[in-house]
């Protein structure tokens, strides 16, 4: 990648914001802080279904926003959102705060949705690196994976006694971490060609609807990613604490294993490059949704052997790693310039949506049970697995 440009500039500041606003200290124990905050299996899927709702209800106008006023102007509004979600994890006791604090935390997911592949691709595009679209991602994801290295072994150190105190140290480190994401974000640069779209709103959604009509294998290719990731990335990480536990893993040691993870997420997301000179990006897809599935197979039948749950963790982060990048390759290619923003948005709706089913089918068998629940979730998987990838078709 090309240095001193728009594009490098970009993807550096979008890293540091991410590793900034990434850190949650309470990621390696939040299923246990559910747990003793008075929430069930059914509940906690329920504020899974909130931040669903959030993100329906915030991705067509946010969309819109971005392609309007731009990448940056979306991220600000998204970052003040997010610290305002979070916050109510202060009060959260009974249920329908922490359904409001999913909800807020969504909606403001969705100010960068779209947003930051719209920012990004177009930066590349002014120095003519749109094939590198792929790299760029992985980079910028692989902060997320740096942050937990460090982050999670915090945290579950500091909260391994599951105090009220304990608790709150760990939000308002977070908060603080959340903070300086906003001020590094003040220093985006927009591309000429990202913002700026001036006609009817309608229109602009009418022209994210005909691209994605226009382009069906984006359809396509997206619902393939999200049946994969909503059982991989919504779901089993959210039981994968318990799980653990109730293996025989001590709280503790729960900070180290998200560590190891951490590191092989961080690893796989800067090697995106050299892997899609080595495997096509359709197959790389297609075998890392085939062990996907075959890890929550393995997590249902042998849930009991911690082994097994350690191994199905490292290959789900590996698979969560890998896919995204590759898939925001794959549809950038196809997408428009003027209304990039809105159609990514729309089909972020559609993920919403299959949230919202996957959550509320998963719910109802997660009362009999892990083994039920995660067959379910392998079921879901394997048929995103199964729906076909037509990348673009270069001209010659």
């Amino acid at each position: 990648m090309k240095k001193n440009t728009l594009a490098s500039h970009n993807i550096r500041l979008l890293f540091w914001a991410e590793l900034f606003g990434s850190v949650r200290f309470l990621q390696p124990i939040l299923t246990l802080f559910y747990f003793a905050r008075g929430l069930d299996e059914p509940l906690i899927l329920v504020v899974l279904t909130f931040f669903s709702l959030g993100v329906l209800v915030g991705e067509i106008p946010t969309g819109v926003f971005a392609d309007r006023f731009g990448a940056k102007q979306s991220f600000l509004v998204g970052s003040i959102l997010a610290i305002v979600g979070y916050s109510l994890l202060y009060f959260a006791f009974d249920p329908w705060v922490f359904f409001l604090s999913s909800f807020l935390t969504g909606f403001a997911a969705t100010f960068f949705s779209g947003a930051d592949e719209a920012l990004v691709y177009e930066s590349l595009k002014q120095s003519n690196e749109e094939h590198l679209m792929d790299r760029a991602m992985g980079q910028i994801g692989s902060a997320t994976f740096v942050v937990a290295i460090v982050a999670v072994i915090i945290g579950a150190v500091l909260a391994k006694d599951l105090t009220e105190p304990q608790f709150r140290l760990l939000i308002s480190l977070s908060l603080m971490f959340m903070s300086i994401q906003f001020v590094l974000l003040l220093f985006v640069k927009n591309p000429p060609s990202q913002g700026g779209y001036t006609k009817p709103m309608t229109e602009q959604i009418r022209a994210g609807l005909q691209a994605i009509r226009e382009t069906p294998q984006v359809l396509w290719m997206f619902i393939n990613v999200t049946l994969v990731f909503i059982p991989v990335g919504a779901i089993f990480e959210k039981f994968d604490q318990k799980l653990l536990v109730n293996a025989g893993l001590p709280v503790f040691w729960i900070g180290i294993v998200y560590a190891i993870a951490a590191m092989i997420g961080f690893i796989a997301s800067r090697s995106i490059g050299w892997m899609t000179t080595k495997v096509n990006r359709v197959t790389l897809l297609f075998v890392t949704g085939i062990i996907a599935v075959l890890g929550l197979v393995s997590a249902a039948l042998f849930q009991g052997y911690l082994w097994v749950i350690l191994s199905v963790i490292f290959l789900l982060k590996l698979v969560s790693a890998i896919r995204y990048p590759v898939y925001s390759q794959l549809s950038n290619d196809i997408i428009p310039s003027n209304v990039r923003a809105t159609t990514i948005s729309l089909l972020s709706i559609l993920d919403s949506c299959f949230d919202l089913l996957v959550f509320t089918s998963i719910g109802l068998i997660a009362v009999n049970g892990f083994t039920p629940m995660f067959i379910g979730c392998a079921i879901i998987a394997f048929v995103g697995v199964l729906i076909p990838i037509t990348p673009k078709q270069v001209t010659t």
